[in-house]
């Protein structure tokens, strides 16, 4: 799928935000640049999170809970972390179960954290355009209409 824009990056995060349910684990992958955040902002949006979604590099994790009733996001920058295990022990003590995770840096990195997870790949053009393809992983996905799909 071809995205022009930063809204149209929102818009289809907030398609894939009204997908997800507590359990579930979004990896972003792309380059610096591509749109990682924008994405994770829309997916708030469509959970109903509190935000402001900012990145979560300096901070590693940010949690936002939920003003609907709904799981809370987990927001994480995995590229200086390598399992749940070091989250924990950094004092981002969360049950995975309970939450959404989006996980930017994280292909590669934390792939086998779980076997149902819903991978997006995010490439950058030179025009400034993106192109996105979901990647869904696990029987969780089988049945349910993912945009941009595999």
């Amino acid at each position: 799928m071809r995205i022009s824009t930063a809204a149209d990056m929102q818009a289809l995060g907030r398609t894939i935000g009204g997908l997800l349910r507590a359990g579930d684990l979004v990896i972003l992958d792309g380059p610096l640049g591509a749109g990682k955040t924008t994405m994770t902002q829309g997916i708030a949006d469509g959970l109903g999170v509190r935000g402001p979604v900012t990145s979560p590099t300096f901070v590693i994790a940010r949690t936002h809970p939920s003003l609907v009733g709904g799981p809370s996001l987990v927001h994480v920058d995995a590229y200086r972390v390598g399992s749940w295990e070091e989250l924990d022990d950094l004092g981002f003590g969360f049950d995975a179960a309970h939450v959404v995770t989006v996980a930017e840096w994280a292909h590669g990195r934390m792939d086998d954290l779980a076997e149902h997870r819903l991978v997006i790949h995010i490439a950058r053009a030179d025009d400034d355009t993106r192109t996105v393809r979901l990647e869904a992983i696990g029987a969780r996905w089988e049945g349910v209409d993912v945009p941009a799909r595999d």
